[in-house]
């Protein structure tokens, strides 16, 4: 399985998509910050599954139909910052899917994840990546899950990763740094949670007009 997921900072870096799936043929598309009223309902071979509705800004999931069956989708709100009760930019932070593999029948559960903003504590951020784990293994228990997107934790990633580990999951980063606009905040701020997942590469793409550099999923259901 291939996945891409993608900060389009604003929706600016819609109109990259095209070249992206054309170029690295992902079976899953996991998008942030994108414009749900702009939204392509198929782009490269893949189609919409699910956006969320709560704000403008939000998330979305583009999967393909001859390889997956979409069995169940949900989004999920989390704990806010006060960024978010003040400014109200986002209230659902994960979209989830349960997904079935047509050719092996196994099932398994994919996510594109957007986290508070910098402005908010990493303990927030790590209790909104607890409860984002819990809530997914509503979609089936027990099954294999991959959560991807902007996770907003450019230090101390040690603690995280020992969160993550405490509740039974893996912390995945890519190969390179996806962050780019302040050089104070550059480093790793988009990868991958897992459980039940073989992650065998997790790639940093091209600078594009985000701010953010896509990162490309390679992985197998264990």
């Amino acid at each position: 399985m291939r996945l891409i997921s993608y900060n389009l900072r604003k929706h600016r870096a819609a109109g990259e998509l095209a070249d992206l799936v054309s170029t690295h043929d992902p079976d899953i598309l996991c998008l942030q910050e994108c414009d749900t009223t702009e939204l392509a309902d198929s782009i490269g071979g893949l189609s919409l599954i699910e956006a969320t509705s709560g704000n403008r800004l939000g998330l979305a999931m583009y999967v393909r139909r001859n390889t997956f069956r979409v069995e169940k989708v949900r989004t999920i709100g989390l704990k806010k910052s006060l960024h978010d009760r003040v400014l109200k930019p986002a209230h659902e932070r994960v979209l989830g899917a349960l997904l079935t593999n047509i050719d092996t029948g196994r099932h398994v559960i994919v996510a594109s994840f957007h986290a508070a903003p910098l402005t908010a504590l990493n303990s927030l951020r790590r209790n909104q990546i607890r409860a984002a784990l819990d809530e997914l293994q509503s979609l089936g228990p027990q099954l294999p899950v991959l959560m991807v997107g902007d996770y907003n934790y450019p230090v101390f990633k040690e603690n995280l990763g020992q969160t993550v580990r405490e509740h039974g999951y893996m912390l995945s980063l890519s190969d390179d740094h996806t962050y780019t606009r302040y050089r104070v905040f550059r480093g790793h701020y988009d990868f991958a949670t897992s459980v039940g997942f073989d992650i065998s590469n997790i790639t940093t793409l091209p600078q594009g007009t985000s701010d953010h550099r896509p990162i490309l999923v390679t992985a197998q259901a264990a």
